[in-house]
């Protein structure tokens, strides 16, 4: 299927991260020009080294989404490099694994800004020249926990549900002007956040990581953990003109794990 990105520009946020990587790779494997941000500037070296072996053009950002104040320096080193945003791939870290209940304000404050703040002031950057031309996709990232909430991960489930209402309000705003924005969630996808999750849960409850393991995936109907670039190819499907009706959508890669409907 041609998914007619050739030419396009990308802003992959965490595109040094597992999902991020494996996004930004399906998307320069469509001929669309990568502007790889992250904190981990190993980790965009080797995102860059990987998607440069396709021939397409990339440019690397060393990004920590908790200071607003880099946002339009980091967007306009990319409109210089390659031209206006086409595609926003929303990805944060997540905020360590706590109860809802008893954490300090000031810890909430500091992961809202860095997971909730930063995505819309981005996107905001942005919007601008996609109403301009008629022509844009946000997708954002978020979690399983934003439908089922995960235990253990109160502040991850309440940020990152913030950002489905988000979504969903803009969705309806800026879809006359060709845009869309989604939310596209992962299940239990191969990625190292996965295993340093396992791993927390595995040290809190005495047990080994490979009992861990092996109780998640036996909850999930296809018995495996996803890859990355499962994941990544439906991003890249989203990114698309083919996909040019669906906004406002929350779209689950998660081999059948959330039961509900």
């Amino acid at each position: 299927m041609e998914l007619e990105l050739k030419g396009r520009t990308a802003l992959v946020l965490g595109g040094g991260g597992g999902l991020g990587g494996a996004i930004a790779d399906a998307l320069a494997a469509e001929g669309v020009k990568i502007a790889v941000a992250d904190i981990d500037p190993a980790a965009i070296e080797r995102s860059v080294h990987k998607i440069e072996a396709r021939g397409t053009e990339t440019l690397d950002l060393v990004w920590d989404l908790s200071d607003l104040t880099v946002i339009d320096k980091n967007i306009s080193a990319i409109e210089n490099r390659f031209g206006p945003v086409d595609v926003l791939v929303n990805i944060t870290g997540g905020p360590p694994p706590t109860p809802a209940a008893g954490q300090e304000p000031s810890l909430w404050s500091k992961h809202f800004s860095s997971m909730v703040l930063s995505i819309v002031a981005i996107t905001d950057r942005v919007l601008p020249n996609m109403k301009a031309r008629g022509w844009g996709r946000i997708i954002t990232s978020t979690s399983s926990g934003v439908v089922a909430p995960i235990p253990n991960l109160g502040l991850s489930n309440s940020l990152r549900l913030a950002l489905v209402g988000w979504s969903k309000t803009l969705a309806r705003e800026v879809a006359r002007n060709g845009i869309t924005a989604n939310i596209i969630l992962p299940g239990r996808i191969a990625t190292d956040r996965i295993r340093f999750l396992d791993e927390a849960k595995a040290k809190r409850e005495g047990r080994t990581v490979e009992a861990v393991e092996a109780e998640s995936t036996g909850s999930i109907p296809m018995g495996r953990y996803g890859n990355p670039e499962e994941y990544a190819d439906a991003v890249a499907f989203l990114a698309s003109n083919r996909a040019s009706y669906i906004t406002g959508s929350v779209i689950r890669v998660d081999g059948g794990l959330i039961a509900s409907i």
